[in-house]
């Protein structure tokens, strides 16, 4: 069901650690070669080349690329009011959170009549993406306009799959939650095609974007990465991961549940324990068995649990486990410890941190309010997930008056001596042919 690595009396340095605990091999370089004709079509084609991709690609022909505004009121009136409720809690709380990482202007005086003020402001236009395929991500549309709007971003566009089985359009779910938010730009196009609308625009049917954010598949992550300077992005989304650092005081139950419901997103999906309690491990390994086969995505999940991506760390210690978790940097880190909350304050590498046995991933993928747009594939250690400063740009505004100008001038013409740039304090200097 799932391999053991035993760590245990081994003080290993970061790259070893990362070693015993490889993700799933995605060559993206290969998923790049493969999507490049489509990028190249999208950047000269028009919307008749992205219906025939989505005929290609999804098995389906929307009839407009454009989602028909009639069409999102429609989805939005016929959701099930449970689900619109469910929606609607969480909208809240994710709002809440995302508030509170508004950031002010600053205003720094260096010199007297020298002042450098820093502003920020939203991009102008974002593209975002919201996966379909195996399941449904209504969540996935909250995570990414939420902190959009917050930011004050003017121009907001949503891509999702065409789906077969709602004539072409992305689903209504999707299609209900972008009306509950007020987006009405949508876009029924999925893929490698997505990320190439959003980021070269076509004529009558899109704007180009500035940014691009949003989780998807390899070759999503390969479009990203091979339009990345042409747009801005967020990151390169790589498949879904979930690490639990626990000792004797966990629930086997609880642990195994939440590798479980990590491993139902996909065949490559990362799920890895690391424990200092081998009765424990045993004890998960034994939920695993019983739970699996009754799982409704059984097969998918015993496929990610028993491939190379997953795995029961044994360690000496919480504090070996630490060391482990933070060279691992999970995208999804639980502590289920005694101390959990002082554990949680020496990590250093994750996406976010879920405290003590009522914090599990699944409340964070929907209603904790936190952002469930990570960093994937060992990222967390240098990215953070996605947030109201995504969306924000930092701009200087520098102001010195004449007396601030005079006093920092001999600095500025030696510097640009030194470094050979003679011109620089030319530009200096000739501001003293005309003083007032």
């Amino acid at each position: 069901m799932i391999r053991t690595v035993d760590l245990r009396g081994q003080a290993l340095s970061k790259t070893a650690y990362q070693r015993h605990l490889p993700r799933a091999d995605l060559n993206v370089e290969e998923a790049m070669a493969l999507i490049a004709p489509i990028l190249e079509r999208v950047k000269n084609g028009d919307e008749a080349d992205l219906i025939a991709l989505a005929q290609e690609f999804d098995g389906v022909k929307p009839a407009s690329i454009r989602v028909p505004q009639a069409e999102l009121a429609a989805a939005l009136a016929a959701l099930d009011p449970k689900v619109r409720a469910a929606l609607e809690l969480s909208i809240s709380r994710v709002r809440k959170v995302h508030l509170d990482q508004v950031r002010g202007d600053t205003t720094t005086t260096v010199v007297d009549g020298g002042m450098v003020r820093q502003k920020w402001i939203p991009v102008d236009r974002v593209g975002l993406y919201v996966p379909g395929g195996r399941a449904v991500y209504p969540s996935s549309v909250m995570m990414n306009v939420i902190p959009a709007q917050i930011a004050k971003v003017a121009s907001i566009a949503v891509a999702s799959p065409p789906q077969r089985d709602f004539g072409g359009l992305p689903h209504p779910t999707i299609l209900a939650t972008c009306a509950l938010l007020g987006v009405t730009e949508v876009f029924a196009v999925g893929g490698a095609q997505a990320i190439a609308l959003f980021a070269y625009g076509m004529e009558g049917v899109a704007e180009k974007c500035d940014l691009v954010t949003g989780p998807g598949n390899i070759y999503v992550a390969a479009a990203k990465r091979a339009l990345r300077g042409v747009i801005g992005i967020d990151s390169e989304a790589g498949p879904t991961e979930i690490a639990i650092l626990a000792d004797k005081s966990a629930v086997p139950a609880d642990v195994a549940a939440d590798l479980i419901s990590q491993a139902e997103h996909d065949v490559i999906a990362a799920a890895i324990l690391v424990t200092d309690d081998v009765e424990l491990a045993n004890a998960v390994v034994a939920e695993l068995h019983k739970r699996v086969p009754t799982s409704k995505h059984s097969a998918r999940i015993g496929q990610a649990l028993s491939g190379i991506q997953s795995a029961i760390a044994l360690v000496d210690s919480i504090e070996q486990g630490i060391d482990v978790v933070n060279a691992y940097a999970a995208e999804h880190l639980e502590i289920h410890t005694v101390d959990a909350r002082a554990h949680a304050e020496k990590i250093r590498n994750a996406g976010a941190i879920f405290i003590g046995r009522f914090s599990p991933v699944s409340l964070g993928d929907y209603s904790a309010g936190s952002n469930h747009v990570l960093p994937t594939g060992g990222c967390a250690c240098h990215s953070s997930g996605l947030s109201v400063q995504t969306f924000l740009r930092g701009l200087h505004l520098i102001e010195y008056d004449q007396q601030a100008f005079l006093e920092i001038l001999p600095t500025v013409v030696t510097l640009a001596t030194a470094e050979d740039l003679p011109a620089h304090g030319q530009a200096m200097t000739a501001r003293l042919e005309r003083l007032k």
